[in-house]
């Protein structure tokens, strides 16, 4: 990054929660600590909290009960709209170079009706694949028609939630996905160039040397929210086929909690169900598995997966969404193309321990080729770039003009005054 550094605002789907988004979002503000970014976060929650530390500022809205639940920890408030002149005074003031939101949220939604509002440009990131999330909880609510009738409106579903989404990310200046296959589908759905934003992992916390095991016994992990996007349920298919196949020293570690968490006790036989776990409990939990299985199709990128494999852990993946550009199939774990080589590739692998300890190293190995730190030096990039590229695009172009540093350093009133 050349000359003054950018101001970011930041207006994260999810922060305090325990998924992808909320864990990306910490580290980006962690990463703008630690280089001396200036950077504000505006995230909901369960309080209000204002607070600066180093570079950053952090402003979180209290989520109310106007509103209804997406799952067992993420909340949609329909009053968020309430804090707009509160949010809209502290970003004048804060006079970003750039609003940048990771979907359309609650929050997400504020934050691109104030970078409207202001002048500031808008970059919008694809976190989560709402639309496939759309056609399977959807799916419940139409069991009752026939058989040949429930593909159709299911993919009726995807298609138009698609559409929708994909009209919200065109208001963006800015694109960001997290792979190739993202990119591509953002490219073509708006019109736009779009840029990737991966993730990156904490090799110190995720690490082999936290196993504390002695045991023999081969422990089958998952990490994750327990829902029907993330075809939970594969779990105990899994399971059953390494019965039947005689494999009888086995364990299921399953992190996290959801809406299916009811029906995994119910039908596993042997599965811990931890609830959730951070920090150092969560490493140490990746670093006690031998083989991560994780069936969702759905994930735009799988940091769960990654953070497996700096913990000395094989994955063992589909081939739809993220997780798949991550993994090196049959080095660092598997790619399965559908539940039946997905159950034989985890019995693949507790069938052959010598094998297991090879994929072992190859994961640790792979994981050391990804930080954070240069995850988010492409994003600054690509703001820099699409930046520069507009301030090159002739003032008759321009619909409402954009906001330079120059004006954020001679104050936000006279900001706020030069941009309307």
């Amino acid at each position: 990054m050349s000359g003054q550094p950018l101001r970011v605002a930041y207006f994260p789907d999810t922060y305090d929660e325990i998924d992808g988004v909320a864990n990306t979002s910490r580290q980006f503000e962690a990463f703008a600590r630690r280089h001396g970014l200036p950077f504000l976060t505006v995230h909901g929650g369960a309080d209000d909290v204002f607070e600066s530390n180093g570079s950053t500022t952090r402003m979180k809205c209290q989520r109310g009960r106007v509103g209804f639940p997406l799952d067992k920890q993420h909340n949609f408030d329909l009053a968020f709209w309430r804090y707009m002149g509160s949010v809209e005074e502290v970003v004048r003031k804060f006079a970003p170079d750039i609003v940048h939101i990771t979907g359309p949220s609650d929050v997400g939604q504020l934050g691109a009706m104030i970078a409207y509002r202001l002048g500031i440009p808008l970059a919008a990131s694809w976190h989560t694949n709402l639309h496939e999330y759309a056609e399977r909880r959807a799916a419940g609510y139409f069991r009752f028609l026939p058989a040949r009738m429930q593909t159709p409106v299911g993919k009726a579903i995807r298609e138009a939630s698609l559409y929708t989404i994909l009209r919200f990310y065109r208001t963006a200046r800015v694109l960001f996905a997290p792979n190739q296959e993202l990119i591509d589908l953002m490219e073509k759905g708006t019109g736009k160039r779009c840029h990737p934003m991966v993730r990156g992992v904490d090799a110190e916390l995720f690490h082999p040397g936290r196993r504390e095991r002695s045991d023999d016994a081969f422990v089958v992990g998952f990490v994750g929210r327990l829902s029907v996007e993330k075809n939970i349920r594969d779990l105990a298919a899994i399971e059953q086929h390494l019965i039947a196949a005689g494999v009888t020293n086995y364990l299921f570690r399953i992190v996290g909690q959801g809406a299916e968490e009811a029906w995994l006790r119910t039908n596993m036989r042997r599965a811990e169900l931890t609830g959730v776990l951070g920090g150092e409990a969560l490493a140490r939990a990746y670093a006690g598995m031998d083989v991560l299985a994780f069936p969702s199709q759905t994930d735009t990128y799988g940091n769960v997966v990654l953070e497996a494999l700096a913990s000395g852990v094989p994955a063992v993946v589909t081939n739809a969404g993220g997780p798949r550009f991550i993994v090196r199939n049959g080095e660092s774990g598997i790619v399965a193309s559908n539940l039946d080589e997905f159950c034989d590739a985890v019995l693949h692998l507790a069938l052959r321990p010598v094998k297991l300890e090879r994929m072992r190293l190859a994961a640790r190995a792979r994981a050391l080729e990804l930080s954070w730190d240069a995850a988010f030096e492409a994003v600054y990039a690509g703001y820099e770039q699409s930046l520069r590229a507009e301030s090159n695009v002739s003032t008759k172009a321009r619909t409402r003009p954009v906001p330079s540093r120059a004006m954020a350093r001679q104050g936000a009133s006279q900001a706020s005054h030069d941009i309307r």
